[in-house]
């Protein structure tokens, strides 16, 4: 078999296990859809960047928002004749007092995985819980049909997921391996006539890039890629950004792209890419080999990225057990809602992909906080200087769960330096641009499609108050509590109850922890 052909399955075979998973179940969740929806009171923080407003009403006629009116002034009664009108056959939602946002866009959503052990179900339900109404599922890992199939049912609203998109893996069904230009661009015809709404890479020789990802722009298909370090010495993201590539992933092939005085990382002379613990330990120390910034070579690539429109996903918080592993696999929310089986994919393993802690330490850790701080400064001035920057999680591995991993990514994209309402634009209205969807969702605007998160605390305040868990806050009344947690989630205006979703989770959880016995104990702990 072709080396690039069969580098690229295994990889695929590797981050998505090619299984197919139990399809959700018929939705059961979820009030409405009604004619007329008015949401009363909120404070509105919108995608695109502008300050928080309110209380205003937010009215949506047949799932697209129909008017935003502002009814008043904080801590002034509000004039019921201000108000627009509650008509025949509509609903109201009381969200006085409350904060509304732009449903959130996941651009890195692996829909589980059988060697995870985790259903459609289960994923569905914590993303939505989140708040996470829209997902670029890259790879489409348990096949091309079945996530048509699922994207099929949500939009129809049969199911209760957020909407999908799929982004076929580059090779992904072909009968021979693809050696040529000419069998590139064929796969690349055959995957937009099937349906798929764009490709994930992984890197391929440069005349194969080059015909697949000229195809797919003709066709007008967006992309993603994940530069893997088997084909980023001859193919960085400046080659795949010029050829057409739309987003990359992660940061792999961007140190790449800045090095001045070598043309490869500085790999130990007994390194094995499928040993992980090599694999994870070097790209640790990868962006120290890189120009640093604001350099020269720095400037230059940042530039050329921003003149072709490049989108950055960064996915920072699927790398971040590499700089803690005891915090990341100690999260407060494992207990409940991590199925057992996908605790057991995160133990230490050499088959396991991201398990890599054969023996995970001090110096490994520190070369990644190191790492990121670099990574971080390249981001955030790319976001400072006009690029795009989204937000995408990657869970189902290395210890971040679904949903949860993706208010992770919030936090750190704060720590990077976002302002918080430049965090939400990454959140929603970015990631509907970087999908080719801004005129339907992403910000809330007349015209656009009934996506809204609601919470009862300020979410800008603290970021925290995203997670399901809520964050911890102390009373007046020297009581300890959880505030926050998504309340609703509303996607083509239909009304869901967050917390409910996530209590079905938790129960599912509890139900398998029964069914096997199970206890999470931690690695190498009897």
């Amino acid at each position: 078999m072709n080396r690039i052909y069969s580098t690229a399955i295994a990889l695929i075979v590797s981050i998505n296990l090619l299984g197919q998973i139990p399809k959700a179940p018929d939705r059961s969740e979820g009030d409405g859809p009604w004619p007329q929806l008015i949401i009363r009171g909120v404070t509105l923080i919108n995608g695109n960047g502008a300050p928080p407003t309110g209380p205003v009403d937010i009215v949506v006629k047949n799932n697209k928002i129909f008017n935003i009116k502002t009814v008043g002034y904080p801590g002034v009664e509000i004039k019921p004749d201000d108000r627009p009108k509650l008509e025949k056959g509509g609903k109201e939602l009381d969200a006085s007092g409350m904060y509304l946002l732009p449903g959130f866009v996941d651009m890195h959503g692996h829909i589980g995985g059988t060697s995870q052990g985790v259903d459609a179900e289960y994923v569905f339900k914590l993303w939505m819980a989140h708040g996470i109404t829209t997902v670029r599922d890259p790879s489409a890992g348990n096949g091309l049909d079945w996530v048509l199939d699922q994207k099929k049912r949500s939009a129809k609203n049969e199911i209760t997921a957020p909407r999908i998109l799929a982004y076929t893996a580059f090779g992904m069904g072909s009968d021979d391996p693809i050696s040529t230009p000419e069998q590139a661009r064929t796969w690349v015809q055959n995957n937009a006539k099937k349906g798929a709404d764009g490709i994930k890479f992984f890197g391929a020789s440069p005349e194969i890039m080059s015909a697949a990802l000229e195809e797919n722009k003709k066709l007008g298909l967006r992309s993603a890629c994940h530069h893997a370090q088997m084909d980023v010495a001859r193919w960085n993201v400046l080659n795949s950004a010029r050829a057409g590539l739309t987003s990359m992933e992660h940061w792999y092939g961007l140190p790449e792209a800045l090095f001045t005085d070598r043309t490869v990382q500085n790999y130990p002379l007994d390194y094995n890419y499928n040993n992980e613990q090599h694999r994870f330990g070097e790209a640790g120390k990868l962006w120290k080999q890189a120009a640093p910034p604001y350099s020269e070579k720095w400037n230059k690539v940042m530039n050329k990225l921003l003149e072709l429109d490049f989108t950055l996903d960064p996915t920072f918080n699927i790398y971040e057990a590499s700089r803690d592993l005891m915090r990341a696999r100690r999260a407060e929310w494992h207990e409940d809602y991590t199925m057992p089986k996908l605790w057991q994919f995160y133990q230490p393993s050499k088959i396991s992909h991201g398990s890599y802690w054969h023996y995970w330490g001090t110096e490994e850790e520190v070369s990644w906080k190191q790492n990121y701080q670099l990574w971080m400064t390249f981001i955030n001035e790319y976001k400072n200087r006009g690029g795009r920057v989204t937000a995408g999680s990657d869970s189902g591995f290395i210890f971040q769960l679904y949903g949860f991993a993706y208010i992770r990514e919030l936090e750190l994209l704060r720590e990077a330096g976002f302002h918080p309402l430049e965090v939400i634009r990454a959140a929603t209205l970015n990631g509907a641009e970087a999908l080719g969807m801004d005129n339907m969702i992403g910000s809330i605007e007349i015209g656009k499609l009934a996506d809204f998160v609601i919470l009862e605390e300020n979410p800008l305040q603290n970021l925290k108050a995203l997670y399901g868990t809520g964050a911890i806050k102390l009373t007046e009344n020297n009581e300890v509590v959880r505030a926050g947690g998504v309340k609703y989630t509303i996607k083509d205006g239909i009304i869901y109850d967050a917390k409910k979703l996530l209590a079905d989770v938790k129960k599912m959880v509890a139900d398998e922890k029964v069914k096997t016995g199970f206890e999470i104990k931690q690695p190498g702990i009897e």
